[in-house]
């Protein structure tokens, strides 16, 4: 069984979709895994060390995919006209594709991969039970998302961010607003605590007060009786109605003005993120301060965000980079790894990979099979 693992070739990708701890152990299952020349380079894991490890080093991405029974990837592969070559053109007939795969953004990979006859797994579909938490991508890179961002708008805010006492009289602690108490956000107020800030926290899922508040944090949010039911099945926000939304927006637009720090991570699975900060709300901030934006990718959660770029609006800098866990590209790509390594292992027996296609990690991911769209939520894009 040979695993390949390419080179990532999107745009701001510096992870990787294996680790040397991992690949020692997919050998140990049986696996031959070919890792790409180069594919770690950007994560600090150069090719001695994956060939240490026991991996073979392929020189270039038409030998790393040949033959791949199983191909293991951070984000979609490239088809034609999407970049320097087609990707999944390179995948054979059969193999199975675990990897990112935006599958709401992107319909028409559904489409490619089912023609292309490949048996795609989006790993960020993982169901969210006890289970699969090990398998769960969107838990380990948000956490890390949540730190950077935490970290890199204390870089770009131009004082201090503890209570500092000195002869010369006291510099007073930042003040930091987080939207949305997920992963990402709750590691981001865990970060700004640590790093002496004066942390609020916002939801519209009352069960993250308690997570907040045990985190240092202060809770704020519309209680009403549409936000005791705020929270899908699977633990993700709903969508709200403009009726909550605009008590939501009063509420942020009274703390807003008086914060440092906002760091925003509200996301909606198959949505455009939700706008919680409006340009009046960044005109009401003090100059200097910071808004990051870890929503950038899906449109932004601040009407002022330009996606993928640092801008400074009405004296306020707003942080829209893509791809915040691949800035962090080490401890990513580790954690990323073992991800794929918690999934894959339950499903190799006897030294042959055998899926069980009624198992809930399975078929929660799978996009396409046997040349069809299979997945429930989009078997009606068809192929």
């Amino acid at each position: 069984m040979k695993i390949a693992v390419p080179k990532e070739r999107r745009p701001h990708e510096r992870r990787v979709a294996v680790s040397p701890d991992t690949v020692k152990k997919l050998s140990g299952l049986g696996f031959d895994v070919v890792v790409e020349t180069g594919a770690g380079e950007a994560a600090a894991m150069p090719d001695r060390l994956f060939s240490d490890a026991g991996a073979t080093i392929a020189p270039d991405a038409a030998s790393a995919y040949a033959d791949a029974d199983v191909v293991f990837k951070i984000q979609r592969p490239l088809r034609a006209g999407e970049g320097e070559i087609d990707e999944l053109a390179l995948i054979g007939r059969g193999a199975y594709l675990i990897a990112s795969l935006a599958p709401y953004q992107d319909m028409e990979g559904l489409q490619a991969y089912a023609s292309a006859g490949v048996n795609a797994m989006a790993m960020e579909l993982m169901p969210r039970i006890t289970r699969a938490q090990s398998m769960d991508i969107l838990s380990s890179q948000n956490n890390l998302a949540g730190y950077k961002a935490a970290i890199e708008a204390a870089n770009h805010y131009n004082r201090a961010m503890p209570m500092m006492m000195t002869a010369a009289g006291t510099v007073a602690p930042a003040k930091v607003m987080i939207f949305g108490a997920g992963v990402a956000g709750l590691q981001a107020v865990a970060t700004a605590k640590r790093m002496g800030g004066i942390v609020t926290a916002t939801d519209v899922r009352p069960a993250t007060k308690e997570q907040v508040e045990s985190l240092g944090g202060k809770f704020l949010m519309v209680e009403d009786e549409e936000s005791k039911q705020a929270e899908t099945a699977a633990g993700y926000a709903k969508e709200m109605s403009d009726e909550y939304k605009a008590k939501q927006a009063k509420l942020i637009a009274d703390t807003i003005a008086k914060q440092d720090i906002a760091i925003t991570t509200a996301l909606i699975p198959g949505r455009p993120a939700p706008k919680l900060i409006s340009e009046d709300m960044v005109k009401s901030m003090k100059p200097g301060s910071v808004i990051f934006d870890l929503a950038a990718e899906t449109g932004g959660n601040c009407e002022l965000t330009v996606p993928g770029e640092v801008a400074v609006r009405h004296d306020v800098t707003i942080i829209g980079y893509f791809n915040v866990p691949s800035r962090v590209p080490v401890d990513a790509s580790n954690l990323f790894a073992k991800n794929l390594l918690n999934f894959i292992t339950p499903h190799v027996k006897d030294g042959a990979l055998s899926f069980d296609w009624e198992d809930e990690t399975v078929a929660g991911i799978l996009l396409t099979r046997d040349g069809q769209v299979v997945h429930p939520q989009f078997s009606g894009t068809g192929a």
